[in-house]
């Protein structure tokens, strides 16, 4: 850990605003380093999985651990020899390139889960640096599974928020001028420190008190993630923040849980029959159109859907066998080749763009687009923490003792840091999908809070906020054709929501919102009961 510095206001602004992410190169290390990442996202049983690593100490110790409830060691070598790579400069678009180091076969008695690959290198006893990757290994059998749930890992929003190279979807070191995001970005390349693995109690990005009178807006989260040296992308995205802390409740609860990639419901949807559940939780931003025609089949066929997730914004494209994610967001326009070439439907930004025109309701219910912010910085930082319920007669509230108007979730501040919404009105005070908004048929609003496209009060100060208003400008434009003032003022105010329909023979539990799995970690006993409704409804023969 590196000691936590003085706050100073140049100490904030490089710590929210900065564009800095580790990018190492092999020449100028100044002390023992070692970094490794896998070939694929997912695995087979009687699959290599083949490991690259790069370091400048003489020999280092790998370690493969299942990542459940307890942590199990499943394969252990030591003494390996090290050896030091170039680092390539454009390594977060195309890859490392370095040569396997490690391979091994998966065992056929090795359980579907998340397994961590850490590396370790010595200085004399002492260890002088870690790295931890992780590989999925997928469940090896197409049969019923029945009892059986099913997490769809959000690896493709992994995949977008990993600064290990210096760009991602977000900032990065690419264009003309060396300071734009990059479009592509490739998976052979190390995670960047915190998304696989972190420290107890870190900060999460939803503010748990309250800020005092007239406070400017903070980011512990970042903050801290500066002061530790620690990717500032920790907290958006990865195992160790959001689908960890899920996988080691249900294993608790005594659910029998395998797990996927994204890439695997990309390219192999022929697993997902086998199981009447699917789940998706945490910050889940980034999808294919074949990810999300399979997900529409399954429900169509009879299955269930158990979405405890936010955020369902970008359309990507997997390329080069699902090692290269595209995603050209606001410059989509612009820069995507697939506007001029097609086909058009595929163009990557957001799925309500007219060039796609294919909403993220039509599949989840919901849509990034009208929710967005909620519970941090300049986004409604004293807001509701939790989801206002309206309908707490439904089943999903059965045995929760809430009431109309109660918060779920407050204590345990499960609403944010993104959320997913719809255009609604209230009548009889009740909410209801507003005329015009396409959404399934029969979709019920079972709760509802408030949220923002953009930070903005009475203690904004321009250039010292980490959103500004390029989402604003983005969103009013997908929604009203237009970023000027008339078009924002009009899309700016969003909501999160907790919605349920059938379509098919299936059905869908959308709990909008990237911090549900904080009420799991919390303990929340109400956050709790709701998961157990939906998932045993939904595992029930």
């Amino acid at each position: 850990m590196v000691d936590v510095r003085q706050p100073s206001d140049e100490w904030l602004a490089q710590a929210v605003l900065g564009n800095y992410a580790e990018r190492p190169r092999a020449e100028n290390l100044e002390r023992l380093r070692i970094w490794s990442y896998c070939d694929a996202q997912s695995y087979a049983p009687g699959e290599t999985v083949r490991i690259h690593t790069c370091t400048n100490a003489r020999t280092y110790s790998l370690h493969v651990i299942r990542d459940g409830l307890a942590q199990e060691m499943v394969l252990e070598r030591k003494g390996l020899p090290g050896k030091l790579h170039h680092i390539p400069e454009d390594c977060s678009v195309n890859g490392c390139s370095w040569p396997v180091a490690f391979e091994f076969e998966i065992d056929d008695d090795w359980r579907s889960g998340a397994y961590i690959v850490r590396t370790k290198c010595l200085d004399g006893t002492k260890v002088a640096d870690t790295h931890d990757h992780l590989f999925i290994v997928r469940p090896k059998s197409a049969k019923t599974l029945p009892g059986r749930l099913l997490l769809i890992a959000a690896t493709s929003t992994w995949t977008a928020y990993n600064d290990w190279g210096g760009s991602n979807h977000y900032q990065g070191f690419t264009g003309p001028e060396g300071n734009l995001f990059s479009a592509q970005l490739s998976i052979l390349r190390p995670f960047a420190r915190g998304f696989i693995s972190l420290p107890a109690d870190v900060p999460r990005p939803t503010l748990m008190e309250p800020p005092g009178r007239m406070a400017l807006p903070c980011y512990p989260h970042m903050e801290w993630a500066y002061a530790n040296g620690f990717s500032k992308k920790y907290a958006s995205a990865g195992w160790a923040s959001y689908e960890r802390h899920f996988a080691r409740w249900a294993e608790a609860q005594g659910y029998q849980l395998d797990i996927i990639a994204q890439s695997d419901l990309h390219s192999r949807p022929e697993i997902l029959p086998a199981y009447s559940c699917l789940a998706m939780v945490g910050h889940d931003e980034y999808w294919s159109w074949q990810m999300r025609d399979a997900i529409d089949a399954y429900v169509d066929r009879g299955g269930h859907v158990a979405r405890f997730a936010g955020n369902f914004m970008w359309q990507i494209r997997l390329e080069q066998e699902d090692r290269i994610q595209i995603c050209h967001k606001y410059l989509a326009t612009r820069n995507d080749p697939y506007m001029t070439s097609g086909p058009r439907h595929l163009v990557t930004e957001s799925w309500e763009a007219r060039e796609i025109g294919r909403p993220g309701a039509l599949t989840f219910g919901l849509n990034a687009t009208r929710g967005l912010y909620a519970g941090w910085s300049g986004c409604s930082p004293r807001g509701a923490k939790g989801f206002p319920v309206y309908r707490p007669e439904h089943w999903a509230f059965k045995d929760t003792g809430l009431y109309y108007g109660d918060v779920l979730g407050a204590q345990s501040v499960i609403f944010g840091y993104e959320v997913d919404g719809l255009d609604y009105e209230i009548r009889g005070g009740l909410p209801h999908v507003a005329p015009g908004e396409l959404a399934p048929e029969g979709l019920e609003i079972l709760a509802l809070g408030l949220s923002s496209t953009i930070e903005e009060g009475p203690t904004i100060v321009p250039g010292k906020v980490f959103l500004g208003s390029e989402d604003a400008e983005y969103v009013a434009s997908v929604l009203k054709g237009s970023s000027d003032v008339p078009a924002i003022e009009a899309t700016k105010r969003g909501c999160g929501m907790i919605v349920n329909f059938r379509r098919g023979k299936g059905e869908v539990f959308h709990a909008g919102t990237c911090e549900w799995v904080a009420g799991l970690l919390r303990r929340d006993e109400m956050v709790m009961q709701v998961t157990r409704n939906v998932l045993d409804r939904y595992l029930r023969p």
